[in-house]
This record gives C-alpha cells, sequence and structure tokens, in this order.
C-alpha cells in the first residue's frame, strides 16, 4: 500500500482500546428493569423477542437489580400496596434515570377505579413516557425505548 494515500483511511480507522469502545457501547446501551404486574408485561416480553428485536436499539439486557438500571419498565396494574415498593425501586436507580409507563393501567389505573388501585403512577414516580394501549402494541413499547 502506498503510504502517501494514508489520508484515505482517516475516517476508515480507529486507534484506541477495545475497552474504549466497550465502555462507549455501555454507556450508550439503556439497561431497563421491568415492574411488570399484568399482560402489558408479556407485550414486553414480545418486544424483546426475536419479531420485534429490541436489542437493535441496546436495551437487550433486563436488568435484576435497580443499582444497575437507567430505564424503569412499569408495565401492568399498581396498587397502593405495591406503591412502596415501585417508589424504592425508583430510589435506588442512578441517574440519570426514565420511567416508562406501559399500558392503560400503568398510565391511568385502566379500568380498575376502586380503593385498592393506584390511578397512575405518576403519583409516584415521574413519568417520562406513556404507552397507551391494553395492552399496548410491542411497536408502541419500541417508539417509547426509541
Amino acid at each position: 500500500m502506498d503510504l502517501s494515500n494514508s489520508h484515505l483511511l482517516d475516517d476508515a480507522v480507529v486507534c484506541t482500546k477495545v475497552d474504549a469502545v466497550i465502555n462507549w457501547g455501555r454507556q450508550s446501551s439503556l439497561w431497563p428493569f421491568v415492574f411488570g404486574t399484568a399482560c402489558c408485561a408479556i407485550e414486553f416480553m414480545a418486544t424483546a423477542a426475536s419479531r420485534y428485536d429490541i436489542s437493535r436499539f441496546g436495551a437487550e439486557v433486563l436488568r435484576f437489580s435497580p443499582r444497575h438500571a437507567d430505564l424503569l419498565v412499569v408495565a401492568g396494574t399498581v396498587s397502593y400496596k405495591q406503591a412502596p415498593i415501585l417508589k424504592q425501586i425508583y430510589d435506588q436507580m442512578p441517574e440519570p434515570k426514565w420511567v416508562v409507563a406501559v399500558g392503560a393501567c400503568a398510565s391511568t389505573g385502566g379500568f380498575y377505579d376502586n380503593y385498592t388501585t393506584l390511578q397512575g403512577i405518576d403519583e409516584i414516580v415521574p413519568v417520562d413516557v406513556y404507552v397507551a394501549g391494553c395492552p399496548p402494541r410491542p411497536e408502541g413499547i419500541l417508539d417509547a425505548v426509541v
């Protein structure tokens, strides 16, 4: 190869350590924690499956500890008895953190208008994105994540 044409490689070659590339990928990915209590959680599982493939957007690795997550996905009905647990999970998440309310039950209480059901999780935690539907389509969940 003629080194006089080395200026052509400026955009094609990256000179860095592999650790720097891996850390960049980790920093740019979402780490979701799913608080799923009803049928909307099943739709989130469909979103993570091969047909809709949420891994294209870097959110395929679900976290089972809120201390390792930056995206809280609340999918389903939340009762007043579960509300302190949801608040504790939210408080344990590191900054920056985001909350997605998936479905009518998480957004507004759904059709459960009674003394045990929380009428929207925004009474407990701040919500960044609402996904409408009962249950919502996986495409709607993907749009919320992206």
